[in-house]
């Protein structure tokens, strides 16, 4: 047991002291905190006080001087109601006094609106809630000159209400922030899981797994350096969710925040069971990195022994990602069960209602017979291909290593 801990308090240091897991580290609570910040950085700006200039030409006196009222809906527009000439129009365009205008004729019992901008090819008609406006305006208009009561304006001018109703089960949850979280979980997942890959090979090209073998097990080795790995990855998590719940309630509305992100259903159930699944999965993924570093003697073979692995990686995270579009699809239950999508999957139907208690503990069942399979296997592969300095190993080789004793 103190060797184990031996390994894991070296790996922890090891990993710690990298300069790329440090500059790696800034960086990303870097971008954390300025992507937070570009609401801030766009309004100091001047970005979001900014109002397109519009003017109006009632020249008939349409709307009896009311258009004015239009500066009072928000819709965005500095508007100014002006009777001049379509060529000073033009001019004031050119210019940039103006961005566009509309100008208003009567024909017949039709409203004619002619709208004028500088480039046409970007509209293909006047926006919609400027029309919606002008309308609104006109109908109150011709309605007070009928002398209505309430009651007979609201018998014609009824206000609707709209509501969706679906038949399949409704999955409870806002699924853009399940989304985020999973994306985010999976490159928690990946990259710390990657880690240990690399650094066995880089111990291994340094020959200082001689000395630890002479000193320790390479089952030891192997459970250390990923429990320490592990153990530095989810610090990091931590530093990194904690910066971002920081940023998100510093820089951001809070009802921007309630509006975009409902987070009422993370609870924190939710999050031990998100942190159970970082966990598990990440074991799964840094074993069998394990493994594929244990088979390679020299950094550059890394990453083609790493492929078939970082390719069921993704898939796996695919899998459990499109299906949640469909989060009541028997493809997203076997997505939350199958052991290498489940880690990605399943604390999001937590969040969403759609899990029971017998299903996560079923879940991590498989999960952690997965993980203990791929242990056997990785640390049998790895015992016997510790002290291999010559060539990127076979499958062949890979598959003779296991089964001699």
């Amino acid at each position: 047991m103190n060797s184990l801990f031996t390994v894991i308090s070296y790996t922890m240091k090891d990993m710690l002291k990298r300069k790329s897991f440090i500059i790696s580290t800034i960086i990303i609570l870097l971008l954390i905190v300025v992507g937070f910040n570009i609401p801030n950085i766009i309004s100091s700006f001047g970005g979001d006080d900014y109002k397109e200039k519009l003017l109006i030409v009632d020249s008939e006196n349409i709307f009896e001087g009311n258009l004015n009222m239009l500066n009072e809906l928000n819709l965005g527009y500095e508007v100014s109601v002006q009777n001049i000439e379509k060529d000073a129009i033009k001019d004031k365009i050119e210019n940039e006094d103006i961005d566009s205008a509309i100008i208003l004729e009567k024909v017949d019992n039709n409203i004619k609106m002619n709208y004028i901008v500088e480039d046409a090819s970007m509209f293909s008609e006047i926006p919609q809630d400027l029309v919606n406006a002008i309308s609104t305006i006109y109908t109150n208009i011709q309605i007070n000159k009928l002398h209505l009561t309430e009651e007979e304006i609201a018998s014609i001018t009824p206000s609707f209400e709209f509501n969706i109703e679906q038949i399949k089960e409704q999955a409870e949850g806002n699924v853009f922030v399940i989304m985020i979280l999973s994306i985010f979980l999976f490159y928690a997942i990946y990259f710390c899981a990657y880690q240990v890959s690399s650094s066995i090979t880089i111990e291994k090209t340094s020959k200082i797994i001689e000395t630890l073998v002479t000193s320790t097990s390479p089952k030891t080795i192997v459970l250390g350096k990923t429990i320490g790995i592990g153990i530095v990855g989810l610090l990091q998590l931590i530093l990194i969710i904690g910066v971002s719940l920081l940023s998100a309630n510093l820089f951001l509305d809070h009802e921007l925040i309630n509006l975009v992100l409902d987070t009422s259903n993370i609870t924190l159930y939710l999050g031990i069971i998100t942190i159970i699944y970082f966990i598990l999965g990440y074991f799964t993924f840094a074993l069998l990195y394990a493994l594929t570093g244990s088979t390679v003697s020299k950094p550059e073979d890394i990453q083609s022994a790493n492929s078939p692995i970082a390719l069921v990686a993704v898939a796996s995270f695919y899998l459990s990602y499109f299906t949640m579009m469909n989060p009541t699809s028997n493809l997203n239950t076997f997505a939350s069960m199958f052991p290498l999508s489940s880690p990605f999957c399943m604390p999001f139907r937590v969040m969403m209602g759609l899990a029971s208690l017998k299903d996560v503990l079923i879940s991590i069942v498989l999960l952690l017979v997965t993980i203990l399979i791929i242990a056997k296997v990785t640390i049998k592969i790895y015992s016997n291909a510790i002290i291999n300095y010559g060539t990127k190993l076979s499958i062949k080789d890979i598959i003779n290593m296991y089964k001699s004793k």
